[in-house]
């Protein structure tokens, strides 16, 4: 992709004094070992909640102006339904705007009310663990495979979510980035580079045995660029039409199909 804004890697890591996981963690079975990629939102996080009151803020906000500046505001909110299947089509949000009956510059006051507040502490609160997770990576761990978030979410934010649904003690490293923006925004080229390195920073050569779990094209382009297997989720922000033409190695439900996936993968 090109025009994508730079960004700058956090690090959290195993290979840092203090990791982020201080937890018991099985020691390397060297870089051979089986290793698993995940994006925290959608694989680990269901974020539709949160996407769809930021909609309905926003939508809420730019009325709010319109009828401030004597202009008449008709509009028709999308339900969760029909908003998150847009979503999940890759549907813009201009047209999700249009749709709600914005028009001209009420647009871009509504796509600015939406980047303004998507990742406010208040609507963060929004999300939710998806179901299974803490079994689907118990049973990864299980296996001998060692487990990393690679992620364009705020580390920060990163950091707060994994503790506070109790998943920290899971993962041998967490990459995400300082841009408050990048997961919004999606960009394939960020991810491609957080893989990187990840990659680096474990130490890993057997690209053979690396999986990159995600839901999004950001996941399944950045890891096949670097010839890295992909495993796509529907239960995140696209569906399975959208994600069945770029192509992945496979497609998967959620979590716990994946991890049944990967264990039986030769």
């Amino acid at each position: 992709m090109t025009g994508a804004p730079a960004f700058t890697i956090s690090r959290s890591t195993a290979e840092t004094a203090q990791p982020v996981v201080e937890a018991d963690w099985p020691r390397s079975q060297g870089t051979s070992q089986l290793t698993i990629f995940c994006d925290l939102d959608g694989p680990l996080i269901d974020v539709s909640q949160r996407y769809y009151k930021t909609y309905q803020l926003a939508l809420a906000e730019t009325q709010a102006h319109m009828q401030a500046q004597g202009g008449t505001a008709s509009l028709t909110p999308l339900d969760l339904a029909q908003f998150w299947s847009m979503k999940q089509s890759k549907r813009p949000d201009i047209e999700i705007a249009y749709l709600s009956g914005l028009s001209g510059p009420w647009i871009d006051c509504f796509m600015q009310q939406v980047q303004a507040i998507v990742n406010q502490p208040l609507l963060l609160q929004e999300d939710r663990l998806q179901p299974g997770v803490h079994q689907a990576l118990e049973h990864l761990l299980n296996q001998g495979a060692q487990l990393a978030v690679v992620t364009l979410r705020c580390q920060d934010q990163v950091e707060q979510v994994l503790y506070q649904h109790q998943l920290a003690r899971y993962f041998r490293l967490v990459r995400g980035t300082d841009d408050t923006q990048a997961a919004y925004k999606n960009y394939a080229v960020c991810k491609q580079a957080l893989i990187q390195d990840a990659i680096n920073a474990m130490g890993l050569t057997h690209y053979e045995q690396i999986w990159m779990i995600g839901d999004t094209e950001a996941d399944v382009l950045a890891a096949q660029s670097m010839k890295i297997k992909t495993i796509a989720l529907t239960c995140g922000m696209r569906n399975y039409a959208f994600l069945h033409s770029l192509r992945p190695t496979s497609i998967q439900s959620n979590l716990p199909t994946a991890v049944r996936d990967l264990v039986v993968a030769p």
